[in-house]
């Protein structure tokens, strides 16, 4: 995968998951997640199994798995297990991992068979692992099992739906082979939750214990019964091979080896199998969570603002001298302002010589990071051009019609302009991030009055997500005034009148009034003469297409230096002659015309093979004519270009400057305490409570979890850039439920 990035997301999820493990099942927080769903005998085990490359999950007829069990495969140079509820023990030997998992089921549910939704959190480090989270959900039974309740089967559907029912969830839905797909549990309960199939993916186990002469090559090519998400086969080991304790390798190479030699699933062997499998699921994983981080934020985030005002409730108010607490609370606020202040500005007394203040840390995102974000959202040339060509067509339409360059170069920057968006709406989030770190490190002095912390935290945190939106929506608009006017006048703009000046016509014989001065004028379609620079009286146009330049001897005796134009097509070019002699007082005069032809796209005679060669490399089109429309328009789009970066580079800092943080400045400095004092009595902001331990100890425990989760989400980008999910499918037979046969 190579981006260290995405690499980390799957450890994240994990670490939140632990911070929400301690509290129990009490914070129904939407983590995503990859939830393993298949009838009671679907093979799930082993293809569990099959990644660790180890046995160690409890096998038996009925329900073997009667909790959650989340499985965290982390990669790693040793090998071992470690279970959350007895951190410290790590295990190396596989089957105490089974006895442990049996032993942590039965503690919970008693021997009886019955199910329970409380997790068991297993991490396994391994070499032989890619990261990966899944959580291993009961097979879907039938029949109730010994002294299992009637309603055994609703227990198991109502608990697996509450994991894969959650957006958040990919659903991993295992069917044997050997089965009617139509009619399989599994699908049938992610179709109830996923009827669009965003969120499923295929398993199909059991491929080597199919009839002689069937085979599920339609349902692994997505043929027969289409998922989004596709299917992917495995074959795990018999029952026989697992009793004859058959090595995982062994059965992982004997999986190649079914796929490549058998004739049906040959030509996909490479799409096919546990380690493909694993591959994809991992990537799919990652993907998910970079989508789902940033709303995972904003709920911890709205979760955390519904507690604050539970935990108030768990701080008694003990009465004190009430003057010492006013005192107290003016002068921390007003500490809170001034520290807040000198992180954001800067200052000279008490500089931080260990890190970066917010400050210097949001000047490196404006001056370094941000800059940094327009150039790399560059173009690829090949596409440009492309779309450039494309443009001058469509334009033309049916018709053929003068070159307009002006339409074809707005509607490509337009295109480049919107591009701008998402750098700009990143570099917000950014500065919202280092904003609310700032915030953070100014309360942590507020630490002796926690509630006091709490408060002023989410209250300045709040207004900051406010001002979120505003300014979001001002940078927004900034761009949308770019797009609603291309201002071709604009000072530092090339233009489409590339040059004027005074040349000489050097080879009208004298019969026909010899040569002559005149006023040119060269633009991205044309070459034309004035009598003067008035440009009242004009005296001819030339189009550009098919021209080129020739360096012309100088005469003997003359003092001009010359450079003609000519038609590669052999026609005229003005009147009678097949070339124009232009004439300069100076070689740098004609080095300058020529180099201002050559952004008309006109090029010296000894280029034309290597020009006609870029042409088709670069618009895939052999005509000259419009190699050279779309390199005028490129010249121009890159000019203009530049200068709406410029502007974009220039107002970015200042729109957030004034409607983010100088609004925070001052919202602290004259409304945070009427704030602080609406929130909360003074009296429970400057206390805290001992009362109803047990309640409040929950409470705070989730509540720092909550803390603790944001903290940790904290250090990922908001703006996040996702793999799209495939295209949609035909998936009626999802749709209907009908039994294809």
């Amino acid at each position: 995968m190579g981006n260290r990035g995405m690499e980390e997301l799957i450890p994240l999820v994990n670490k939140l998951q632990d911070a929400f493990s301690s509290i129990g099942q009490s914070c129904h927080l939407d983590l995503p997640q990859i939830a393993v769903v298949g009838g009671q005998s679907a093979g799930k085990s082993s293809v569990l199994e099959n990644f660790v490359g180890r046995d160690f999950l409890p096998r038996g007829s009925g329900i073997v798995t009667r909790r959650p069990l989340i499985l965290q495969l982390i990669f790693s140079k040793t090998e071992y297990a470690e279970f959350l509820h007895c951190k410290s023990k790590k295990f190396t030997d596989f089957d105490e991992v089974r006895q442990e998992i049996e032993a942590e089921t039965d503690r919970v549910t008693g021997t009886n068979k019955g199910i329970s939704p409380i997790p068991i959190n297993l991490r396994v480090y391994s070499p032989h692992v890619l990261n990966l989270t899944l959580i291993d959900l009961p097979g879907i039974t039938k029949v109730p099992v010994g002294d299992q309740p009637q309603d055994i089967e609703y227990q198991i559907k109502d608990m697996i739906l509450q994991f894969i029912s959650r957006e958040s969830s990919l659903i991993l839905a295992v069917t044997p082979a050997n089965m009617d797909l139509a009619n399989s549990d599994a699908l049938k309960m992610a179709k109830e939750v996923d009827p669009q199939g965003l969120r499923t993916i295929g398993v199909i186990t059991k491929l080597d214990l199919m009839d002689e002469g069937t085979d599920a090559r339609d349902v692994l090519e997505n043929k027969l019964l289409p998922l989004r998400r596709g299917y992917i086969g495995v074959v795990n080991r018999s029952q026989k091979d697992i009793d004859g304790k058959k090595d995982i390798r062994a059965a992982l190479a004997a999986e190649r080896k079914f796929f490549l030699s058998h004739p049906a699933y040959r030509h996909m062997a490479d799409r096919m199998g546990t380690p493909h499998l694993q591959k994809v699921l991992n990537q799919q994983l990652t993907n998910h969570i970079r989508e789902t981080l940033p709303s995972l934020r904003s709920k911890l985030q709205s979760q955390l603002l519904s507690l604050e005002k539970e935990v108030e409730e768990y701080k008694n108010f003990r009465p004190d001298d009430p003057t010492r607490k006013t005192k107290a609370l003016l002068q921390m606020v007003q500490q809170f302002g001034v520290d807040f202040e000198k992180r954001i500005e800067g200052s000279g007394d008490q500089v931080d010589t260990l890190e970066l203040s917010g400050g210097a840390r949001i000047n490196r995102i404006f001056h370094e990071r941000f800059p940094f974000e327009l150039v790399k959202m560059e173009f690829d040339e090949k596409d440009l051009r492309r779309e450039i060509s494309y443009a001058i067509k469509n334009i033309h339409g049916v018709r053929t019609g003068l070159f307009t360059p002006d339409l074809a170069f707005e509607a490509i920057v337009k295109k480049q302009v919107v591009k701008l968006k998402e750098p700009c709406l990143k570099c917000v989030d950014l500065v919202i991030q280092e904003l609310i770190n700032t915030v953070r490190q100014c309360t942590s002095k507020l630490g002796s009055y926690p509630r006091l912390r709490e408060e002023t935290e989410r209250i300045v945190t709040t207004h900051i997500r406010e001002r979120e939106g505003k300014t979001k929506d001002q940078i927004l608009l900034l761009i949308d005034i770019e797009l609603s006017y291309i201002n071709t006048n604009h000072e530092d703009f090339i233009g489409f009148v590339i040059r004027r000046g005074w040349l000489t016509i050097n080879n009208i014989s004298i019969m026909k009034g010899g040569s002559k001065e005149y006023w040119f004028v060269l633009t991205a379609e044309s070459l034309s003469w004035y009598k003067d620079e008035e440009e009242k009286e004009k005296k001819y146009m030339l189009p550009l297409d098919n021209l080129k330049i020739r360096d012309v001897e100088k005469g003997f005796m003359s003092t001009k230096h010359v450079f003609a134009i000519f038609n590669t097509e052999q026609r005229n070019v003005y009147k009678d002659l097949r070339q124009i002699e232009l004439a300069c007082d100076s070689q740098e005069d004609v080095d300058s015309w020529k180099a201002s032809f050559l952004r008309a796209g006109v090029y010296p005679e000894k280029d034309q093979t290597e020009s006609e060669e870029g042409a088709q490399e670069n618009t895939f089109s052999m005509d000259p004519q419009l190699e050279r429309q779309v390199e005028t328009i490129r010249n121009l789009v890159d000019s203009y270009v530049g200068i709406i970066n410029k502007s974009i580079r220039d107002l970015m800092p200042k729109t957030i400057m004034h409607l983010m943080i100088n609004n925070t400045k001052d919202f602290i400095h004259s409304e945070l305490l009427a704030y602080l004092y609406s929130s909360a009595d003074q009296g429970s902001l400057m206390e805290e409570s001992a009362e109803q331990a047990q309640r409040r100890d929950e409470m705070l425990r989730m509540y720092h979890a909550l803390r603790e989760a944001l903290g940790i989400i904290g250090d990922i980008s908001t703006s996040t850039v996702s793999t799209p999910v495939p295209p949609p499918v035909d998936d009626t037979w999802l749709q209907t439920g009908s039994g294809h046969r």
